[in-house]
């Protein structure tokens, strides 16, 4: 079976940083997988692609030439001939579905956003029908994704894009004497919410709680957000803010860090928060998306309402007020998504989701017979 993964871009972090681990699954199920990126923007994601052996075009257009972007998707694919056409996003998905349809190739579609723009949705609602499955990247998303897209049951499912892996840098737990080093991780855009952030720590500089246990705050992740975020950091007097920039090592950087911050305004699975608590990080998270399924507030985290910067400064100031609990939260929260989504949790799902996978016969479309759990086994060993 031929998968052409039609992702947006190759932009680091966002909806490409998975897609080594799911074609790894992909191809361990006997599929081969190629990625086809609509536009290059950063280009971040394509050395994870690379070492991963994973074959990437890359279209040399932009973001907005739609046509342009469909004709060079159509000749790649008739040339490469694809089985599957899977796609991740909209502008991806929308394409892919018009190119499915002229090929007649099945087509199965990613959603990782729990939020859409209007026309977005729209447009998706619309098309859903010409995906024959749809694959939520959280129960959440999966979710949303019947509700607003009205996909039936029966061309819906779920594969949690987050393979947790135990041998993943560790962070050493906080020490008296030393500042507590808080962190983020991701592109720099107002959804992940660093201007509340920016609002909180004001505020808890008002209530006096850094005399008690310095800290210092460390931001990683580029964007175009980066001009205001350093301009209202600087406005505000805020001298123990850092903007380190993209990060070519995430795990390193969330195990130099005592505590992890998410408080974003909207969110699918979040892989950056899962992968904090992957290092043993206690986290505190927005209440939106995948997170607060993941995260137990008061045990491995704190979560507050999206958008609250009372809310956030309350939470830091108690993490603050007592850094001697935040080895044991971390090490809760490394156990939470150890236990629930390990490695083989995220091959058998990538499994399951083969079995339904949609195959062109003489007769149409039909899905690939389920197999056995001994040769699913056998396919996740190899």
């Amino acid at each position: 079976m031929r998968i052409a993964y039609v992702i947006n871009s190759t932009e680091g972090g966002g909806a490409a940083s998975p897609v080594p681990a799911v074609a790894r699954v992909l191809a361990a199920q006997g599929a081969t997988v190629e990625v086809f990126a609509l536009t290059r923007r950063d280009g971040r994601g394509i050395p994870a692609m690379l070492a991963s052996g994973l074959q990437v075009h890359v279209r040399p257009g932009g973001e907005k030439d739609h046509l342009a972007a469909l004709a060079w998707l159509d000749a790649s694919l008739a040339g490469w001939r694809p089985d599957i056409i899977w796609t991740s996003l909209t502008r991806a998905t929308l394409l892919g579905q018009l190119v499915g349809l002229r090929r007649n190739v099945p087509v199965v579609s990613w959603q990782h956003a729990a939020f859409l723009k209007p026309a977005n949705r729209m447009l998706l609602r619309a098309s859903q029908g010409l995906s024959q499955l749809w694959i939520g990247d959280s129960h959440s998303v999966t979710a949303l994704t019947a509700e607003r897209l009205r996909v039936p049951f029966e061309r819906l499912a779920c594969w949690p894009l987050f393979a947790a892996d135990a041998a993943a840098p560790q962070a050493r737990p906080w020490s008296p004497g030393e500042p507590v080093r808080i962190g983020m991780l991701g592109r720099l855009h107002p959804v992940k919410g660093h201007d509340v952030l920016i609002e909180a720590l004001v505020r808890l500089r008002a209530q006096g709680c850094c005399a008690l246990t310095p800290f210092e705050v460390r931001i990683a992740g580029d964007g175009a957000g980066r001009e205001a975020l350093a301009g209202a950091s600087a406005m505000a007097g805020l001298d123990n803010v850092r903007l380190v920039g993209f990060s070519d090592s995430p795990r390193e950087f969330l195990a130099g860090l005592h505590l992890y911050l998410q408080p974003s305004r909207s969110e699918g699975l979040c892989i950056a928060a899962h992968e904090a608590m992957q290092a043993g990080l206690p986290v505190i998270v927005s209440a939106v998306g995948e997170l607060p399924y993941t995260v137990r507030d008061g045990d491995t985290g704190l979560i507050v309402p999206p958008g609250d910067a009372d809310a956030l400064a309350h939470a830091l100031a108690w993490m603050l007020s007592h850094p001697d609990r935040l080895a044991r939260m971390g090490a809760a929260a490394r156990g939470r998504v150890l236990d629930r989504f390990g490695a083989a949790a995220f091959a058998k799902a990538g499994a399951d989701i083969v079995s339904r996978l949609p195959i062109r016969s003489a007769n149409g479309l039909a899905a690939v017979p389920h197999q056995s759990r001994d040769h699913q086994t056998s396919g996740q060993s190899a």
